[in-house]
């Protein structure tokens, strides 16, 4: 969220004046910080990325105490996520559900990161407008990869990828990258290596997973990475995986990791889930059921092993450069963003400078 943050504030800079605040982990204490340094700045608009208490609680409180607007930026169905993730109770997923429900009656309006929330939250009579997650196209392009691939010791192997946050769900006994560590003890008779980029509590029990299923010496564990470094990581990589859940949390996302796939050319085996499924070539996705799916790894190994047969069929990936100027370069999603804010402030504050704070 940072760097979205980040992204858009650079490219508003010359009209509007951006400040961005983040928060530590004392939702309490950060609640309370959020409202005096507004009360200090005194933003004509807040704008909250992502769904959480504590923006969402002090841009609430400054927008009803001062005449500005509040706009909410969320990537995430909560209450479903917090329910299908198995990762809190009843009294969290409660919790979670007036959080979500108080941000949407707060917000003056809503900012979703893809088509279906969009649709979803029609269908409940919330307004909102799609900023899908976007890439920044002066740091993201196809570079060369050999370099990185003899650094990674993958030699001519085919390489699959798979960036982000790897989180354990005791409850549904799953961690993202699961995919990626059961297909590859299904192609073991193929010189096929895995790239995990991305840390988080999940990473053991992948690890654990490969080595039972002895394919431990396949995956790299690259662990987190600054994202400059990522696009020499994914010219590594022959294939990137990006797989979604087929129900809400997975329908509402873009992700911000397809987005740089596809501005650095890769070739993407996508689950047939949210914005992938409307952006990316039928060649790209694989249909996926439910929330587990157990035979989602199947699925992917006859694709990679068509692929792995077959390399030219790679080169499909170069499609994705377009795909991703038309639909997630930050340029664009910026001026869509600065036609949100206009809107939001013109009537209230027409003819004076506007001032947005993102928190």
């Amino acid at each position: 969220m940072g760097d979205r943050a980040r992204a858009f504030a650079v490219r508003l800079d010359d009209r509007w004046r951006v400040h961005i605040a983040y928060r530590s982990s004392n939702r309490t204490m950060d609640a309370i910080a959020f409202a005096r340094w507004l009360s200090t700045i005194r933003p004509d608009v807040v704008y909250v990325f992502d769904m959480a208490l504590a923006g969402v609680a002090a841009g609430a409180w400054h927008s009803r105490r001062r005449r500005s607007r509040l706009i909410v930026d969320t990537g995430d169905s909560i209450t479903a996520l917090s329910r299908s993730s198995g990762m809190r109770g009843p009294g969290g997923i409660a919790a979670t559900r007036l959080l979500e429900s108080f941000s949407l009656r707060a917000a003056d309006h809503v900012v979703v990161r893809g088509s279906f929330h969009r649709d979803l939250l029609d269908s409940q009579g919330v307004e909102s407008t799609v900023i899908p997650d976007g890439v920044d196209l002066h740091m993201f392009s196809p570079v060369d990869g050999r370099a990185a691939r003899q650094r990674l010791g993958v030699g001519d192997d085919l390489t699959i990828g798979i960036v982000g946050s790897c989180v354990w769900s005791p409850a549904l006994e799953m961690a993202y990258g699961w995919d990626l560590v059961e297909l590859l003890a299904l192609l073991r008779d193929l010189p096929v290596r895995g790239i995990l980029v991305g840390d988080g509590s999940g990473v053991t029990h992948l690890r654990a997973r490969a080595g039972a299923l002895g394919v431990e010496d396949r995956i790299l564990f690259a662990g987190r990475r600054p994202l400059t470094e990522l696009p020499a990581l994914l010219a590594a990589c022959d294939i990137c995986l990006s797989t979604q859940t087929n129900d809400v949390p997975g329908n509402v996302r873009t992700t911000g990791k397809l987005p740089l796939y596809l501005a650095c050319g890769r070739y993407i085996l996508a689950s047939n889930v949210g914005e992938a499924a409307r952006v990316l070539p039928p060649e790209m996705l694989v249909p996926y059921e439910g929330t587990i799916d157990r035979r989602y790894p199947a699925r992917l190994a006859e694709r990679v092993r068509a692929l792995a047969s077959d390399r030219a069929r790679l080169a499909l990936g170069h499609s994705g450069i377009q795909i991703a100027r038309d639909h997630f370069d930050y340029d664009v999603l910026a001026r869509r963003l600065e036609a949100v804010l206009a809107g939001e402030v013109t009537s209230a504050f027409e003819g004076e400078r506007y001032e947005v704070i993102a928190s």
